[in-house]
C-alpha cells in the first residue's frame, strides 16, 4: 500500500484533475495526471466503479493491485504529479501481475510521468 501522503484526499482535489487533466486510455484502464507544483510528492488514486465489480472485495483488490504497482516504481517519478486510475474492466483482478504491470507502466510512460 502507499503511503498516506501520495493519497489524495477529498472530491475537491479529483474534481481538479478531472477537469483540467490529461489522459492516457487503454481498453481496461485510464490514467489521468495534472502537474502539482504546489506539493513535493506525487498523489495517487485509483477508482473502481461498481459497474466493475458488485463485490467490494474484488474493486479493493484492484485497487490494491494498482497501488503496489505504482509504489514499486515510485522512484522513476520526478515531479509531483496527481494521478487518477480509473478502471474499466474486472480482467484486472485476475490478471496476471506482469501483463497489469506492463500496461500500468506503459500508461505512465506514455504521459511522460516515468521515463
Amino acid at each position: 500500500m502507499i503511503a498516506r501522503k501520495h493519497r489524495f484526499h477529498g472530491h475537491g482535489s479529483l474534481r481538479y484533475v478531472y477537469r483540467n487533466g490529461h489522459t492516457v486510455r487503454t481498453a481496461t484502464t485510464s490514467l489521468r495526471y495534472i502537474v502539482n507544483q504546489r506539493r513535493s510528492t506525487y498523489r495517487l488514486a485509483v477508482v473502481v466503479s461498481k459497474k466493475v465489480s458488485k463485490s467490494a472485495v474484488v474493486r479493493n483488490r484492484i485497487r490494491r493491485r494498482v497501488y503496489e504497482i505504482v509504489r514499486t516504481n515510485q522512484t522513476k517519478i520526478q515531479e509531483p504529479y496527481d494521478m487518477v486510475f480509473t478502471v474499466f474492466s474486472e480482467q484486472i483482478a485476475n490478471m496476471p501481475a506482469e501483463e497489469l504491470r506492463t500496461i500500468i507502466i506503459n500508461q505512465l510512460q506514455r504521459a511522460t510521468i516515468i521515463k
